[in-house]
């Protein structure tokens, strides 16, 4: 029996990683799109290749009504979830102050980044109790775990600094389960570099950079980590907040760009 793996936002940027690491180590994969229905596709093609059955569903997380069809579309197509990686994560890259988010904007942060956890890992945990077992891994920034201000990013950081507390009370609540609940804090992994393996990335670093030893941190990077969450190895990991970035902080980070990081 293959474990099933649904993975939010996952027709582009870090999620890619993720779905072909997974499928590669033999799990079968439920690919989630809002627009990018092209690269879902491909992806998905890229999925099967290694001889795994791939769903590629379109839904929007910031709806409830999306999450509720997703895990019942998922159930049909796949027969379970095993594995839940709230990858999705929607941003708004224009810099505001908290009085200048619309209601829209901030209900959109609010539900994509954290509400849709409480939707879609309420429809699973059920399931992952009959079978004592499941992993849900959660997506959120560079010191979330320490709750720092972030400057005209206020939506998008209480989002996901409540997803914080929410991951370690699912952690506690389900310790007796055979379930865990962690969440992966990637640093600022940009353009290409979400969707590039680490050999690919040490091979552009060869070419580019005056000291070819550093390079940017990739997708791959990200699921390294995610493939052991998701093993039979990991039970001893649970409500943890792991930080993937290089050893930069958030201010290091923005100070290194100029700007803050783009969405997964």
């Amino acid at each position: 029996m293959r474990r099933v793996a649904l993975v939010t936002g996952s027709a582009k940027g870090l999620g890619v990683q993720t779905v072909l690491n997974l499928a590669r180590t033999g799990h079968d994969i439920v690919i989630t799109y809002r627009s990018s229905e092209e690269l879902a596709h491909k992806l998905k093609q890229d999925t099967e290749a290694f001889g795994v059955k791939c769903a590629a569903i379109s839904a929007d997380v910031s709806s409830k009504e999306d999450c509720d069809r997703l895990i019942s579309q998922s159930l049909s197509e796949m027969g379970r979830i095993d594995i839940l990686i709230n990858n999705a994560g929607p941003y708004i890259a224009e810099r505001k102050k908290l009085t200048d988010y619309t209601d829209h904007e901030w209900e959109l942060m609010l539900n994509g980044n954290l509400s849709s956890v409480f939707y879609l890992a309420r429809r699973v945990l059920p399931l992952m109790r009959e079978n004592h077992w499941g992993r849900i891994i959660n997506f959120g920034f560079t010191q979330a775990n320490e709750a720092p201000g972030w400057i005209y990013r206020s939506a998008y950081a209480a989002a996901k600094v409540g997803l914080v507390s929410l991951t370690k009370s699912m952690a506690q609540e389900e310790a007796d389960t055979g379930i865990t609940v962690n969440m992966v804090c990637p640093g600022d992994i940009r353009g290409i570099y979400k969707e590039m393996t680490v050999q690919e990335a040490e091979a552009m670093a060869q070419e580019t950079c005056s000291d070819p030893t550093i390079r940017p941190c990739t997708g791959e990077d990200i699921a390294k980590v995610i493939l052991f969450l998701c093993s039979e190895n990991s039970g001893g990991l649970n409500g943890n907040i792991i930080e993937i970035n290089g050893g930069l902080t958030l201010q290091q980070l923005i100070d290194k760009h100029g700007n803050e990081t783009d969405s997964n």
